[in-house]
């Protein structure tokens, strides 16, 4: 039978489906990324994008009308935004449901021009787009769509024509990215986005996925769960087993096995081979599940959770939450002060940096950076403590700009000015660079301009073996990492470290500071310092403790 229709109920299984999928391949999509260095990486940064949205879907329950799920989709997705591709798929969801949300129910014609209007959305949160990558993907798709909304016989086949034209682009996107094919990958952003399409397929086409116990792992919000939604669980027990069969079963037996179940429960599981048949079923009365599993079989690994009791602690558990949260926010109001003309937030991952930051008058920081990648609601909750009519936001990383370009298109009472530092020294000296009695908006072209003259190196390790910029790098090697790319890597730490100065010093270069990290001790850093000095007399040599984690030194020139 053609199906030409889907509705909300339909949509959201399919979105929390994408949703599992992508958190089931976050790893192996981390390692994809190009740059193998200890980040907050592809894969994790979309999880908890998204997974930020799920939770808001899974607490609307089944009968969700297409307004709400579309609101939580967006809202979700939007506030949990971490990293650039976190950030551009929370935008190509939220072009997707603005499209869908006063409708009651979507035909390929519709989804089509859904997906159109994300990728519109999505390019325009990137400032200078590049070919091979999560966006190639998204445009790809949406021109499949397009192309064959109008003649498709049915969504099945138009979806897995959308699904073979992602997995189809994304297999050429070494081809677009030359650093992609000299690693020997396919872009992590792209695979991230095909296995939400891919999961949203599998949901459509009736994969037995168990929605009802779906927690989301890592997201940064709250699942609030009301009362109400207590009183209409209509089954209370979660009910699992593993049924080690005496003879294989027919497949008219495991029909009737399905068939039971059902007239005693819902959110059923129930996967046969010759062996053994696994169960899982939300049920009012476990006793019969086992007694009719025992028919067929011994039974093992015997589960039972009383949902309803869970409900009661989850509520208590967040009330508790929401209630220090609140008390926070409102001690921050009371010690905000009056209102000020400026405010700064920067974002930074250790002790010394963070001190650094606040001796310039940062107002608050961010606890972030490469290690992990604050999302848009960190954002926004920083801009609520900061009592400023005008505020600059330091990301200080090239993969936080957009969720803080995200976080300053949500604010409306407060005027933010992201100045798009790449990295820490880029943010110590946009710090330093400002002017008081400047206008807001020169004093960000200042800002910005300062920090775009100071070349940076850092020193790390690298987590798997790659090619890159034509060095073969192995796991445990350390790297020395520039602003455009691998400056050095090898076995020895101080030889990489001194290969990184050389790498960003020229003659122009008067200062050099060095910010070591939580793993290297003052008579490290001191040698190091010596190191530099001998090499590059002329050269005036600072070292401050960052006290970062991951990264051995931070070092600038200027």
């Amino acid at each position: 039978m053609e199906i030409m229709t889907i509705d909300a109920k339909m949509l959201s299984k399919m979105f929390l489906s994408g949703a599992r999928n992508l958190e089931a391949k976050k790893e192996w999509i981390n390692e994809l990324n190009v740059f193998p260095v200890p980040d907050g990486d592809t894969g994790t940064n979309m999880s908890m994008t998204i997974l930020s949205a799920a939770s808001e879907v899974s607490s609307l329950g089944q009968d969700v009308d297409m307004d709400t799920l579309c609101k939580a989709i967006s809202s979700g997705s939007l506030r949990g935004a971490r990293g650039n591709s976190g950030v551009i798929l929370s935008q190509l969801l939220r072009g997707l449901t603005r499209t869908f949300r006063t409708e009651t129910v979507l035909d390929p014609i519709l989804i089509a021009k859904g997906f159109e209007r994300a990728v519109e959305t999505a390019y325009k949160a990137v400032m200078k787009p590049k070919e091979g990558t999560i966006l190639t993907v998204a445009r790809e798709a949406a021109l499949t769509a397009a192309d064959t909304a109008a003649d498709t016989p049915d969504l099945e086949t138009f979806f897995r024509g959308i699904l073979a034209s992602a997995e189809e682009t994304l297999q050429k996107t070494p081809e677009m990215l030359p650093v992609l094919k000299e690693a020997g990958v396919v872009d992590s952003g792209g695979q991230g986005l095909v296995e939400v399409l891919r999961g949203a397929f599998d949901a459509y086409m009736g994969k037995e996925i168990d929605y009802s116990s779906f927690t989301p792992s890592g997201a940064p919000k709250v699942l609030k769960i009301s009362k109400e939604a207590e009183e209409e669980i209509k089954f209370g027990y979660c009910t699992e087993c593993i049924v080690l069969l005496n003879r294989p079963l027919s497949d008219d037996e495991v029909h009737e096995f399905k068939a039971f179940l059902n007239s005693i429960g819902d959110s059923i599981v129930l996967v046969a081979d010759d062996e053994l048949v696994k169960i899982h079923v939300h049920t009012n009365h476990p006793g019969q599940v086992f007694e009719k599993g025992l028919t067929y079989g011994a039974l093992s690994r015997i589960k039972v959770d009383n949902m309803r009791e869970e409900h009661q602690e989850k509520l208590f558990k967040d009330s508790q939450k929401l209630a220090k949260e609140q008390a926070e926010a409102d001690a921050a109001r009371e010690n905000a002060g009056p209102r000020k003309d400026t405010g700064f937030i920067a974002v930074a991952a250790g002790e010394g940096l963070s001190d650094i930051f606040r001796d310039l008058g940062a107002d608050y920081i961010i606890e972030g950076g490469q290690t992990m990648n604050p999302s848009t609601e960190d954002m926004l909750n920083a801009i609520a403590r900061v009592n400023a009519d005008h505020i600059y936001i330091l990301p200080n990383n090239k993969n936080i700009i957009l969720a803080a370009n995200q976080a300053q298109e949500l604010t409306d009472d407060k005027d933010i000015l992201v100045v798009p530092t790449r990295t820490i020294p880029q943010g110590i000296t946009a710090m330093i660079s400002y002017e008081e009695g400047v206008p807001a908006d020169e004093n960000l072209r200042i800002m910005s301009e300062s920090a775009s003259n100071v070349k940076t190196g850092q020193v790390t390790y690298a987590v798997r073996d790659t090619r890159l910029d034509e060095k073969d790098i192995h796991e445990g090697d350390f790297m020395g990492i520039g602003d455009s790319g691998i400056l050095s890597a090898g076995r020895e730490k101080l030889q990489v470290a001194l290969e990184t100065v050389d790498s960003i010093v020229s003659e122009d270069t008067e200062i050099l500071s060095v910010y070591y990290g939580e793993d290297i001790t003052e008579e490290e850093a001191e040698l190091f310092r010596q190191k530099i000095s001998e090499s590059f007399p002329d050269i005036e040599v600072e070292v401050n403790y960052g006290g970062q984690p991951v990264y051995y030194y931070i070092i600038s020139a200027e």
